[in-house]
């Protein structure tokens, strides 16, 4: 992965944690150590044994001096693969060459270790290092294409497919995204959910049926970025007002946008209402689940026309009995059924956010059958356990079949 521990890639951490309980050891390599103020407690022991390596260092030159030796044509022509796929493109190019030297190192610690397969986990820098390290070795691998991953920048990716022993992605829609890119891909790409634990997440005791306090809590977890749309979300509070709703929404999450929505917030008067709770352990987050009437996930296309996945967080909710009201992009709909599992609203579209809202708070019995559909569908496609159990098959065989 780029970057490990995070608390936004959740979901990589629980994927990890499943494969090993099946049975299957699991070294760790990121390609760069991710400090945080905070980090979850179940990630810190893989902290503690993880192989952080440096850009450079005499053991990494050394490394570099093995192959030259011992396998120069596989070198000289991974290091080419990397720069010719990767031309037009300042961030693959440059970013390819910056980390070619250490996970150089890797592949070399990887064969010594008996390493059979590398999973990386984005398109991106991540499976660039994962088809280095089949070059050098022999070693097999695949990747999980997400979001931004593929949508970004192209340049590398119908090549990584063609040498990779599977890709996984996400969603349907992401490949479909795939498939158009690269013709012939979709023979070994195969849609894996990312998933939940059902045995963890269980159906919550009470629900919006069950409330007493007539304050409606709403509640919205994810970086505070462009992407996320927690600005519409607070416009529609601002419209919620104005209704005389009574409501409290907390913001859970840190990232760039976070001064700009502060003041979008204390402009709307809605600073007793509106709570920004900065970024959260996941414990935490199912805490503040449990006590929610409704998830907000407000994903949106920004400037660069980048959207979100799949929010694993949707998932959670949906598995704990928590209505959700998301957005239609993406591969949202294809979890979050409009008026079945959940309640779709269109992108950009506060009005829209705020009326869902206000139906939803007179209503509470209606989201009952909605809410079980919900734990049924995450049963059925996005168990984690189900799922890390297709990856297990996968990397045991060099294919998911």
């Amino acid at each position: 992965m780029s970057r490990f521990p995070t608390l936004r890639e959740t979901f990589v951490l629980h994927e990890i944690l499943a494969v090993e309980e099946l049975g299957v050891p699991v070294e760790l390599y990121p390609l760069i150590r991710q400090r945080e103020a905070v980090v979850h407690p179940a990630a810190e022991p893989l902290v503690a044994r993880a192989h952080y390596l440096p850009f450079i260092s005499v053991s990494i030159m050394r490394s570099q001096l093995h192959f030259l030796r011992r396998r120069p044509r596989a070198y000289l022509t991974a290091l080419a693969a990397v720069m010719r796929s990767t031309l037009g493109s300042r961030n693959y190019f440059f970013g390819g060459l910056a980390i070619f030297p250490k996970v150089a190192h890797a592949a070399r610690m990887m064969e010594a270790d008996g390493v059979t397969h590398v999973h990386c986990h984005f398109a991106n820098h991540p499976t660039t290092a994962g088809f280095i390290v089949h070059r050098l070795t022999g070693i097999r691998y695949s990747f999980t294409a997400h979001a931004f991953d593929i949508q970004r920048d192209q340049h590398m990716l119908c090549r990584k497919i063609s040498e990779a022993a599977f890709v996984i992605t996400i969603s349907d829609f992401n490949h479909e995204t795939i498939t158009r890119i690269c013709p012939g891909a979709g023979e070994v790409t195969e849609v894996v959910h990312c998933g939940v634990d059902t045995r963890v997440l269980r159906p919550r005791a009470t629900g919006l049926e069950h409330r007493t306090d007539p304050v409606l809590s709403i509640l919205c977890v994810g970086g505070l970025v462009e992407v996320k749309g927690q600005r519409h979300l607070i416009e529609a509070c601002r419209m919620l007002t104005a209704d005389g709703i009574d409501f409290t929404c907390r913001l859970v999450g840190d990232g760039p946008d976070r001064a700009k929505l502060a003041s979008q917030i204390t402009a709307a008067g809605l600073g007793d209402r509106v709570l920004m709770l900065g970024p959260q352990t996941h414990g935490r987050v199912l805490e503040l689940m449990d006590e929610a009437d409704v998830l907000v996930s407000q994903s949106v296309v920004n400037r660069r026309g980048e959207h979100e996945g799949l929010p694993v967080v949707i998932m959670e909710a949906m598995a704990l009995g928590l209505p959700v009201i998301a957005t239609d992009q993406a591969g949202i709909p294809e979890l979050v059924r409009h008026g079945l599992t959940g309640t779709l609203v269109p992108s950009g579209r506060p009005d829209a956010l705020a009326a869902a809202l206000r139906r939803l708070s007179a209503d509470p019995e209606g989201v009952i059958t909605m809410t079980r559909r919900a734990r049924a569908e995450i049963e059925a496609d996005y168990d984690l356990r189900s799922n890390a159990a297709r990856l297990v098959r996968g990397f045991m065989h060099g294919r998911l079949g």
